[in-house]
């Protein structure tokens, strides 16, 4: 049953999508098909294709294996409505639980090669994800802005239609820390819950899929070997129509709110927009090279293998804690600035990473046996929708693994991601959607908890795990993506 249950997303588009689809582009089918000959598709045929093949399954983590996750998961949503004394009590000691009951597993039941490395995987992407988040809220948290204007629709929308381009320079982490307090604070006396749902779609998700700094799926790309402005050249013209549709709807929304609204409360409006703490620009600058230092980017950069981090996570951490100490403290006090945030998606982060890694490796060998039914259209929802329920940074490099497979390329190997790229296929759908749908739920982007803990913080009544995605991310999000994939991957 557990098996059936995390197998359906994935299934219901390799196997029941209508037949129009699956060569929906005839150029993309035939590239394929020409690739996949060329890399020699005559070898998944052979006896020792098939060995192989069965030398992986032996390996693969049982099924119960993702009850953990499924549990963790129920529970983010529930506690905060039925238990939310005991889970805003104990939170922390429930998702590192359930993450060391999975870990144990692995380490001592599952040990071999192949499943070690897949635990190591999600260790390495903890760190760096910690490392990056931590060291953007404690840059970006020492930085006031104050905008002396009220928050009219018009104004609102513009600051998040700022935030969107901003997230491709400082990432979705940095753009939200940066401009969730000043949006708030524009729209004090009559911030209602959909003012931040709108800013975790657009700030802290879709905004950033221009560039590989601006959501960590794309980075995650560019370290396998995807150039850094291919995003920027093959993605914009399906960011940009995004943007302004989102921005539209919210307008919409807000300027009806206004005229049900009860006055808000007055501000001193000057126009001009005031700044506090600028020196943590050089801070942010610092971030942003570092994440550059790896040694798949640059070869002079050393590897601090078997460590779970790099030179990188060591940078980042350091100006974590050297903004936190230089930082402007009025600023930091005008920010409210505290570390509950980041505690949070600190604590069910750890959870969250170790306990999807069987379901990610399920998940990815249903892909694998199943690479002869991909296309756009498989790719596009299924990386869509699970990156909403299982942080979207790996499932991006889960399904690019299985898109390349369908060519016999490797994507451990730069060489062979390269040549995927030049082919031109596939790519594309699995990076929008990947970007995109972090935005359906709370976990699919690192930014969304973030988000919402300041914002509660600031006395915002935020919707459950559930209400976010029954009333905001369905009947917004799934439309105007829906029209994406009919304009764009059909």
């Amino acid at each position: 049953m557990i098996r059936f249950g995390a197998t359906t997303l994935l299934a219901l588009f390799l196997f029941a999508a209508p037949s129009g689809y699956a060569h929906a582009i005839d150029t993309t089918s035939a590239a394929v098909e020409a690739v996949a000959a060329e890399n020699g598709d005559a070898a998944h045929e052979s006896e020792n294709g098939k060995a192989g093949l069965a030398a992986y399954e032996n390996v693969m983590p049982p099924t119960p294996l993702v009850i953990p996750f499924v549990l963790l998961l129920l529970m983010i949503a529930t506690g905060p409505i039925f238990y939310h004394h005991f889970w805003e009590t104990h939170y922390p000691k429930i998702a590192v639980a359930l993450g060391a009951i999975t870990a144990g597993y692995y380490l001592l039941f599952l040990n071999d090669p192949h499943n070690l490395t897949s635990l190591l995987h999600s260790v390495e992407e903890y760190v760096s994800f910690i490392a990056l988040l931590g060291s953007l809220f404690v840059a970006a948290g020492g930085i006031m802005i104050k905008i002396n204007r009220r928050g009219t629709p018009l104004v609102n929308a513009a600051l998040l239609g700022i935030g969107a381009v901003i997230a491709n320079f400082i990432g979705t982490t940095g753009a939200s820390m940066l401009l969730i307090r000043p949006f708030i604070k524009i729209n004090k006396g009559r911030v209602k819950p959909f003012h931040i749902v709108f800013f975790i779609f657009i700030v802290s998700n879709v905004g950033g899929g221009l560039t590989p700094i601006g959501d960590p799926p794309l980075f995650l790309g560019f370290l396998r070997g995807v150039p850094f402005f291919w995003t920027l050249t093959n993605l914009w013209y399906v960011w940009l129509p995004t943007i302004l549709v989102l921005l539209a709807v919210f307008y919409l929304f807000d300027k009806n709110d206004l005229k049900k609204s009860e006055p808000a409360e007055p501000i001193e409006e000057t126009g001009g927009i005031e700044f506090k703490g600028l020196r943590n620009i050089a801070f942010l600058g610092i971030i942003l090279v570092s994440v550059f230092l790896d040694p798949k980017v640059m070869d002079w950069v050393p590897s601090l293998k078997p460590m779970p981090f790099g030179i990188r996570e060591i940078i980042m951490l350091i100006v974590m804690y050297a903004a936190f100490v230089g930082s402007d403290k009025e600023a930091m006090k005008a920010n409210e600035f505290n570390w509950e945030p980041m505690k949070e998606v600190g604590f069910l982060f750890i959870g969250i990473f170790l306990t999807m890694t069987p379901a990610l490796q399920i998940i990815g060998e249903i892909a694998r046996q199943n690479s002869d039914k991909l296309n756009d259209t498989v790719l596009y929802w299924g990386t869509g929708i699970l990156s909403g329920f299982l942080d979207n940074a790996p499932t991006y490099l889960n399904f690019l693994s299985a898109a390349m497979g369908s060519v016999n390329l490797d994507i451990t190997i730069v060489e062979d991601v390269r040549a995927f790229v030049d082919l031109g296929v596939y790519l594309s759908a699995i990076s929008v959607a990947a970007v995109f749908f972090g935005a359906a739920t709370y976990i699919g982007n690192g930014p969304n908890f973030m988000v919402k803990s300041i914002s509660e913080g600031a006395g915002v009544r935020m919707p459950s795990f559930f209400g976010y995605i029954v009333k905001y991310a369905i009947p917004i999000l799934i439309p105007i993506y829906l029209v994406v994939w009919f304009v764009f991957y059909r």
